[in-house]
């Protein structure tokens, strides 16, 4: 089963294919054909994960070469352990939820099809990065998983937002991703080879130098960074809900951010040889971790409010496999639990995270806002959906027997030992706990804030709901897999050799409880019993709410300081190109006709004029001459003799020379014009004879 798991990827890419080139015209077909693609691939990563627990999780290879250079040899191949194992079940699951639930919340759109397709060359990508067995694979699919997430955010392209945010995901990503070619490019030079089995070998034997381990950690990480939405590129995520619902879920839940996690956890071995490019991977989700919580905590879209949590409790994962880097680092033989706390959290959020979203697209399919402050009553309408998100709400809060209390309990056990990051960490719970609840006091309870809406509003169809129910039980129990008293449970299956999670915490569990709790009771204070007036707490604390309303103005920074002088710059350019190098190009141009307009005047007048002009004289002259030279001999006789009586009368009185040449001249022009009036013999008519 193992050997075939290449298949899995291809499965939804075959559905891409023949939607594509055969059935965009059917729609029906088109999406039954998407959702039985996924389906299959579900069923496929079942069996892959029952034959990695069926080898205690010893990891699997299948590779084929691509090319062979002395300096560098790049194969694609699979690559299957109990992190891929689980990472496969994560994107096939939330992906089949998310297509059987568009069903219902794309019901009508023109380019239903379209958007079928795109979800299955999006899990493809997801999916062929998840079981590559080198860096030039992983890239590769890193890209496709960009690109395909510019064509589902900006899908309603027709509105300016929504293609906005689509170009606004694919160039921050891109940022991220150019730091990430860097760390591939660095360890296909020292390492000669980037699969991962031979370029942690080498790490760990020490062929890499510390300082350059160090700088390939932390570009990698870069890579992380933009595809998770971490500091400071979280910028386009909130903006990536211009797309459909489903889409946000599948991004924020198993796809896309979960990517850079996975890369994370996947080179840990890097992180591990560098406990400075541990830490600042650490640090990096601590900030984004409490700066994402805090901005949730005023928002009043509801997709943008599950927007920031994602981008917060991605930052706690991160921060639990930096935390684990630098503890291994600084002492081989650490227990530290960070890899375990962020990998299992990565799987449990993936689950409430996307029942949240598609709860949030049902409550908008059903009165078509997504203001919460026009929203309040709706359980009353939308039992299920209320239900259910009051389901994803408790776990991710981390309360007690939920998946998420076991994941945000492991994360919360990686700080021991780094007081700063534990107490930003319960601080982010209690956040956590807060802004959920505030999202959903405000949503379903209490009276409705507006009438109409309320009135419109009504249960989401069964396609809708039954992914809900799905998810809201996997939110339940999926973490039940973690329980530390269960063989060690999920812990003993994710880690192999020595690292082995050790017992539980029940003081961590007690204290993370309490905070989660305390979170849900000021939202239930505040938002539910209204005893304390949430109007008030905004006046009295008014520079700190318009801090975080204008998301600590992240894009006005950007906007001031990065885009504004790049679009100043590229206007100049455009000036100097147009204006510079272009009328250089164009003088250039317009003096070389101006030139060859001249020369052909030249050429034409002077030139041609000469040649022309002296051919007028000589034709002149002939003609004229004709007259003269007739061959006549008395006419040459008369010439003679009037010259030399000309000269004779000029030798005795040169006054009478005067009058005698112009005699002369009087009667050669009579005779002219008696000539030239006298037909020519040739021409001469003649009556006929007889």
């Amino acid at each position: 089963m193992l050997e075939n798991a290449y298949l899995i990827p291809i499965y939804p890419l075959l559905a891409f294919v023949i939607i594509i080139f055969a059935t965009r015209w059917k729609e029906k077909l088109s999406s039954a054909i998407s959702i039985a693609a996924i389906l299959v691939a579900v069923i496929h990563s079942i069996f892959v994960m029952i034959a990695v627990i069926g080898r205690h999780g010893v990891p699997f290879e299948l590779s084929v070469p691509f090319i062979e250079h002395p300096l560098i040899s790049l194969e694609t191949g699979i690559f299957i352990d109990p992190l891929t194992a689980v990472m496969l079940l994560v994107v096939t699951i939330v992906s089949g939820c998310v297509q059987i639930y568009s069903l219902g919340y794309m019901h009508g759109d023109p380019r239903w099809s379209r958007y079928f397709s795109y979800l299955s060359l999006f899990t493809f990508s997801m999916l062929g990065l998840v079981v590559a067995n080198n860096f030039f694979m992983i890239f590769i699919f890193w890209e496709l998983v960009g690109l395909t997430s510019y064509l589902l955010i900006g899908f309603w392209f027709e509105k300016d937002s929504a293609s906005d945010a689509g170009k606004k995901a694919f160039i921050t990503t891109r940022i991220g991703d150019l730091g990430f070619i860097i760390g591939i490019l660095l360890l296909a030079t020292y390492a000669g080879t980037l699969n991962y089995q031979e370029v942690f070998t080498k790490v760990a034997d020490g062929a890499v130098p510390v300082g350059v381990l160090t700088m390939i950690g932390i570009f990698i990480f870069c890579g992380a960074v933009g595809k998770s939405a971490q500091f400071p590129l979280h910028v386009w995520l909130p903006d990536a809900m211009e797309g459909p619902t489903p889409v946000s879920a599948l991004i924020h839940a198993a796809t896309m951010v979960a990517a850079g996690v996975y890369l994370v956890a996947r080179s840990m071995t890097l992180f591990v040889g560098s406990a400075e490019a541990a830490m600042t991977v650490a640090v990096i989700g601590l900030i984004t971790s409490f700066m994402a919580a805090s901005i949730a905590l005023v928002q009043n879209d509801i997709k943008r409010v599950l927007a920031y949590s994602t981008v917060s409790q991605l930052g706690y994962m991160i921060m639990a496999l930096g935390l684990y880097g630098f503890d291994v680092a600084k002492d081989p033989h650490s227990h530290s639990v960070g890899y375990f706390a962020g990998t299992f959290h990565l799987m449990t959020h993936a689950f409430f995270k996307a029942l949240l979203f598609l709860g949030a697209g049902s409550v908008i399919h059903a009165v078509h806002t997504n203001d919460i402050q026009e929203m309040g009553g709706l359980s009353k309408k939308m039992k299920i959906t209320s239900l259910t998100f009051f389901i994803a709400s408790l776990s991710i809060a981390g309360i007690f027997p939920l998946s998420g209390f076991w994941s945000k309990d492991e994360i919360v056990a990686a700080t021991l030992g780094h007081p700063v990051f534990m107490f930003f960490t319960l601080l982010i719970a209690f956040i956590t706990a807060f802004y959920m609840f505030r999202l959903c006091f405000l949503t379903f309870t209490g009276k409705p804030r507006n009438q109409e809406r309320f009135d419109h509003a009504h249960e989401s169809p069964k396609t809708m709901t039954m992914p809900l129910m799905f998810l809201a039980f996997l939110s339940v129990f999926a973490g039940w897999v973690g329980m530390p008293w269960l063989s060690h449970g999920f812990s003993s299956f994710v880690y192999t050799g020595e690292l082995q999670h050790h017992g539980p915490n029940y003081i961590v569990m007690l204290v993370s409880t309490i905070v989660a709790v305390s979170g849900i009771g000021l939202a239930y204070t505040v938002y539910f019993k209204k005893k304390i007036s949430a109007d008030v707490l905004m006046e009295k604390f008014k520079p700190l709410y318009t801090l975080l309303l204008n998301k600590y103005y992240f894009d006005e920074i950007y906007d001031k300081v990065i885009i504004k002088p790049l679009l100043a710059f590229t206007r100049m350019m455009w000036w100097s190109d147009a204006n510079i190098i272009d009328g250089l190009v164009n003088f250039v141009g317009w003096f070389t006709i101006k030139w060859a307009d001249a020369k052909m005047l030249f050429d034409k007048y002077i030139i041609d004029g000469a040649v022309n002009g002296a051919g007028t004289v000589c034709m002149a002259a002939s003609w004229l001459f004709k007259y003269v030279q007739n061959g006549s001999v008395q006419f040459y006789t008369l010439v003679v003799i009037t010259s030399a009586v000309g000269v004779i009368i000029y030798k005795v009185t040169p006054e009478g020379f005067v009058y005698y040449f112009i005699g002369v001249v009087v009667v050669a022009l009579a005779r002219f014009l008696m000539k030239m009036n006298r037909p020519e013999e040739g021409n001469v008519e003649t009556e006929p004879e007889g």
